[in-house]
């Protein structure tokens, strides 16, 4: 009895160890560099911050001078006439060299992440809209090439954005485990 006493005192340890230390060694995988702008821009837009952060992880590994063989710049990998746009709507200049602003980049990002989640009215459809294009999104669309649907994601034509889709759904799930306070 007292040697399954300890064994379950021992057990109870190093769950309570694990359950300490595994979230806080994950931590160090999945940070949050810039959330403070991120939790600034995504409340104004209405979206998740968690969602901004999934989507900067993916983009750039939160590197600010991150740019892409197609020209897509900076932490949230805007292309240049996408920013451009995002930055007449939100009556900022526009300057393709400011696009390696974290504030910059980070701002006009969450306008145009928020803007295709109210395009296309759910998270699969928006983000392979961010990534493949939302004039292609909506061929997909209507030529029912896809359906919009997770299940259906194998029949987005672009493995780019198939893959995209299906990174940025997993970080921002191990953000919202992570860090559960941030929303």
């Amino acid at each position: 009895m007292i040697r399954t006493w300890r064994r379950f005192l021992w057990l109870t340890a190093v769950a309570a160890l694990l359950f300490y230390l595994v979230p806080r060694a994950a931590r160090v995988l999945y940070p949050l560099p810039y959330i403070d702008i991120i939790t600034l821009y995504a409340h104004r837009e209405g979206i998740d911050p968690l969602l901004v952060a999934a989507v900067t992880r993916v983009e750039s590994k939160f590197y600010p001078h991150a740019q892409s063989d197609q020209g897509a710049r900076g932490l949230m990998q805007l292309m240049p006439e996408t920013a451009r746009l995002a930055a007449e709507h939100l009556k900022l200049p526009y300057e393709p060299d400011l696009l390696f602003t974290p504030e910059y980049n980070l701002r006009l990002g969450c306008w145009y992440l928020a803007e295709l989640l109210r395009e296309f009215g759910d998270l699969p459809t928006a983000l392979a809209a961010y990534n493949g294009g939302r004039g292609n999104v909506h061929s997909w669309l209507e030529e029912g090439n896809w359906d919009g649907s997770l299940q259906n994601l194998d029949k987005v034509p672009f493995g780019e954005t198939r893959e995209f889709v299906r990174r940025v759904l997993l970080n921002y799930r191990i953000y919202r485990f992570l860090y559960p306070h941030i929303h």
